[in-house]
């Protein structure tokens, strides 16, 4: 029998993945090396965390913890310190043994999330723009990704997105199977409030719908703003897998530590998925972010005010440099809309803008499945030094005077 010629050979990627290639994070990072330009594109920070942590981390290898495979659900220590900060952040009492896993960062916690809990054929709906990992673990599990869009609106300071709680409504079908809601919202700095949460959860216990929240960026809340679990809601705790992050709120993105909290049954369920990924990970790190889920409330008011700064430094040089600012409540990115510099097209923009400004920033528009949606608008990221951040201002009001 003759070879089958390679034109008649089967696609190497799985079909369920062809429309994911290259990110636009490798893309653009690629941009800000070959042109020296300041990336805020990417989010992480260009500091270390606490000493403290990094300390914990060097004295949990010394002493031979963590060197060799961790338990499967994580270590108890840090188990222990996760269920003490939901008990005492948000009054949700979590059993350390049965309803707390850890995860190699949230990234896998929600992967492992999605492959545990969605069946081929299954909607997921998931607010857009997303983050990216989102529609590849929908599109690994055979489910199918229905996106809610979150739109612009003219707040009193400024303008910002929001929810549409009908249009949510109205995307649930008798396939529905989960509901994916990251808040506070990565790219666009929503934060849910009371309201717009109780409305999801009832539509979650109506429908009997789980629910997936990707809550990484819990603690940077900005200017009054509250981050209140879903699962705190009435009906939530049983349908509801909570996943948080060491990487967001102790500046370690490296360290690669998430978790997931849930019921039994939902923890059980995730970590069935989870142990055939990474199996474990982030050993001696663990015992570090133990000790840092511990830290008095004063460290995280400190994280939330430097961060708040920054955000200000660098929404103020946009607006100043010509942008339509949208000014975030939470996490680490600014959205800035181009069109107000007589552009119009994201992807543009962000591929000219290293040569233009030497600033690199990511095209909102890859984080929509309507791209038509998120075309004019662009993320940065003020999670750097305040010099980094100061020098991307003075080059971006030097674009709006030279080049438009």
């Amino acid at each position: 029998m003759a070879p089958m010629t390679s034109s008649a050979r089967r696609p190497l990627l799985n079909r369920r993945l062809t429309e994911f290639g290259t990110t636009i994070f490798a893309e653009m990072s690629a941009l800000a090396l070959s042109t020296g330009s300041l990336n805020l594109g990417q989010g992480f920070p260009d500091t270390d965390g606490p000493e403290e942590l990094r300390e914990a981390a060097v004295r949990a290898l010394r002493e031979g913890r963590g060197n060799q495979y961790p338990p499967g659900p994580g270590v108890p220590e840090l188990r222990a310190a996760i269920t003490a900060h939901q008990q005492r952040r948000y009054g949700l009492a979590y059993d350390p043994d049965t309803e707390v896993l850890v995860t190699a960062g949230a990234t896998e916690a929600i992967a492992a999330a999605l492959l545990a809990l969605v069946e081929p054929g299954d909607e997921v709906i998931a607010l857009e723009p997303y983050y990216d990992s989102y529609a590849a673990c929908v599109a690994m599990a055979g489910g199918r990704r229905v996106p809610v869009t979150l739109r612009p609106h003219e707040g009193p300071d400024g303008p910002v997105f929001r929810l549409d709680l009908d249009e949510l409504r109205d995307a649930v079908t008798g396939r529905t199977r989960l509901l994916l809601i990251n808040t506070p919202h990565n790219p666009t700095g929503t934060v849910l409030n009371r309201t717009e949460l109780a409305a999801i959860a009832e539509l979650a216990v109506e429908r009997d719908l789980l629910v997936v929240t990707d809550e990484v960026y819990e603690h940077l809340v900005f200017d009054g703003a509250e981050h209140v679990p879903l699962a705190s809601f009435p009906g939530m705790r049983e349908r509801t897998i909570g996943i948080g992050s060491a990487g967001k709120s102790f500046s370690y993105t490296g360290w690669k530590v998430g978790w997931v909290t849930g019921t039994a049954a939902l923890v059980t369920a995730v970590r069935s998925a989870k142990q055939f990924l990474t199996y474990v990970a982030s050993g001696p790190f663990q015992y570090a972010v133990a000790e840092g889920l511990a830290l008095p409330e004063s460290f995280f008011e400190g994280l939330r005010k430097d961060f708040t700064r920054k955000r200000d430094l660098l929404a103020d040089g946009l607006r100043d440099a010509g942008f339509s600012v949208f000014r975030p409540a939470g996490t680490y990115f600014v959205t800035a809309d181009v069109r107000p510099l007589g552009e119009s097209d994201g992807f543009a923009f962000c591929r000219a803008l290293p040569e233009r400004a030497g600033v690199v920033a990511i095209p909102n528009a890859v984080f929509y499945d309507h791209r038509e949606m998120g075309a004019p608008f662009v993320r940065f990221a003020f999670c750097k030094r305040v010099e980094v951040l100061e020098e991307a201002v003075r080059r971006l009001k030097g674009l709006s005077r030279t080049d438009i």
